[in-house]
């Protein structure tokens, strides 16, 4: 089943919300997909992803050259998944900077957000699909039950967003 915009950014904000990492995937300048965690901003889901990086990463080069993305979430312990695909955009934006913030970064920007090297990123949803189910437990006994009937398992559901 595919959900439209306002109604999909809605549970994808529910279902991405308090996951600390997520995996950013980019495409590298071979061609091959490349994906590193990121620590999720505390910020509500709009239709964007932010993240703070830094400018002389690979990661940072290759969103350069090849903007568009894969950012995926997980929590195993409730049965959510969520895979949102997007265009990065590297921002400069001093008032978006001071609101992601946080005085965990200075392991990464010794200097604080005076530090050269931060780069804001952007990541505009272009659509997201995600498998939400009952916790690993009841999907087990679902997948379970469908080995032993001979049955396909149907231990959730499966959305697709456009956004």
């Amino acid at each position: 089943m595919t959900q439209q915009s306002n109604e999909g950014v809605q549970e994808l904000s529910k279902l991405i919300h308090g996951v600390k990492f997520a995996m950013l995937t980019v495409q590298n300048a071979d061609g091959h997909l490349h994906a590193h965690p990121m620590t999720t901003q505390e910020v509500e889901f709009d239709g964007d992803i932010w993240f703070i990086g830094g400018k002389d990463t690979a990661q940072v080069a290759a969103m350069r050259q090849h903007p568009q993305v894969n950012v995926s979430y997980s929590r195993p312990d409730k049965g959510v998944y969520v895979s949102v695909n997007g265009t990065a955009e590297l921002v400069e934006d001093r008032e978006k900077l001071d609101a992601l913030w946080s005085d965990m970064y200075k392991a990464y920007f010794p200097e604080g957000k005076e530090d050269p090297n931060i780069q804001l990123i952007r990541i505009s949803a272009n659509g997201a699909e995600y498998w939400e189910g009952e916790g690993k437990v009841r999907s087990l006994i679902e997948i379970a039950r469908g080995m032993i009937k001979g049955e396909e398992a149907h231990p959730g559901k499966n959305e697709t967003v456009n956004l």
